[in-house]
């Protein structure tokens, strides 16, 4: 997000307090998930929000030195890091407390966001002579709007700079009857700026429609991110991006139970923990590793580590622990720098895919990332 940093305190307070009275639509996200939330309220320093997951998918999702929010504020969207402190309640609600941020990253609203998919949206505007036309609604944002009208426009009939009106019927809560200015026109399409800025009652309501748009498109993106494509023309394979993961376990009924869970995302291999299977599987040019861990023992924490070493900064890694304490598991896994540890529940299946999708997604959005070549002897 680029744009102008907030940092004056009492600044940042209003904009909190504010949100928190409108109990304003925020994000929660890290490296690899995204969870919706909303303000509840401000106690001290912590910030409360509703907590839209469980406690376990709290701890394991967020406790991420990279969890930031962002939620919209007027025509702009707004960032933020912060930190998971505990969990919380407000009038009656459970919530989760997060630090209250010190500075807030804007984004630059002269690149306002547009929304294009939109359907069939109608627009009534009256031209600079007062001529009452309709039109659609091409794509709108929290600053102006284009509009495709319903016939052609006279010789100098609509002049770049002149004020005009327009009403959107957006949704059914959502009607923009305001004054514009015109800023382009080009054969039937046009495109204007609301003047005035709309007033508070639209301009909330419609940015926070616009910032819902915009994560929905974040998350596709985001999605589309863990896509591979195996050839560049038909029959001919080039260039192969790591695929697949690999459970490192003695456990089949796991192995049945992840590849039911995952292998919609990737195809999924079990081996035995053992330095030579992993190397093995390593020369597959795998996606992510999952090591899991029965126990915490002394024994186990010595097997993993020259494993763990063995692939780390070379394939991304997961520590997926059964029956063991999270809070050792979390510490093991900062310790040793995995992408994410957690605790497996089935009960949380779809938590977990989502966790694994956002590791993929964070590791290979960007292209193939680069595999070092494994060192035999393990030096």
């Amino acid at each position: 997000m680029v744009g102008n940093l907030i940092r004056n305190p009492e600044t940042i307070a209003e904009i909190f307090l504010r949100a928190c009275e409108r109990r304003e639509l925020m994000i929660l996200v890290t490296p690899y998930l995204r969870f919706e939330s909303s303000f509840l309220r401000i106690v001290g320093d912590d910030l409360h929000v509703a907590a839209t997951m469980g406690r376990e998918d709290a701890v394991f999702g967020l406790r991420s030195e990279d969890l930031k929010i962002r939620f919209p504020h007027g025509v702009s969207f707004l960032e933020a890091a912060t930190q998971l402190k505990g969990f919380g309640m407000v009038d009656g609600r459970r919530t989760l407390r997060i630090s209250l941020p010190a500075t807030l990253q804007e984004e630059d609203h002269r690149g306002a966001y547009r929304v294009d998919r939109i359907g069939r949206v109608p627009v009534t505007f009256s031209t600079p002579k007062y001529d009452l036309i309709t039109g659609t609604l091409v794509d709108i944002s929290t600053t102006g709007a284009r509009i495709f009208s319903t016939r052609d426009f006279g010789e100098g009939e609509l002049q770049v700079g002149e004020d005009m009106a327009i009403t959107v019927q957006l949704t059914d809560q959502i009607r923009i009857n305001t004054q514009v200015k015109l800023r382009h026109v080009r054969n039937r399409t046009f495109g204007v700026e609301y003047r005035p800025q709309l007033d508070d009652h639209i301009l909330h309501p419609l940015s926070r429609w616009v910032f819902e748009r915009r994560e929905e498109d974040l998350d596709r993106i985001a999605r589309r991110g863990v896509e591979t494509v195996a050839t560049s023309e038909v029959g001919r394979v080039v260039n192969r991006p790591p695929t697949g993961l690999v459970l490192v376990s003695a456990d089949e009924q796991l192995e049945a139970t992840l590849k039911d869970l995952l292998g919609g995302l990737q195809p999924l291999t079990r081996i035995a923990p053992t330095m030579a299977a992993l190397k093995k599987a390593y020369n597959e040019k795998p996606a992510l590793v999952l090591y899991h861990l029965p126990n915490l023992g002394l024994d186990s924490r010595r097997r993993l580590k020259p494993m763990v070493e063995t692939l780390q900064g070379r394939v991304p890694f997961l520590l997926l622990g059964t029956g063991v304490d999270g809070g050792a598991l979390l510490e093991l896994g900062s310790e040793l720098r995995a992408a994410v540890s957690i605790v497996f529940n089935p009960e949380r299946g779809t938590f977990f895919q989502r966790l694994v999708q956002g590791v993929l997604r964070r590791t290979y959005e960007g292209g193939e990332s680069p595999m070092v070549p494994l060192d035999p002897e393990n030096r």
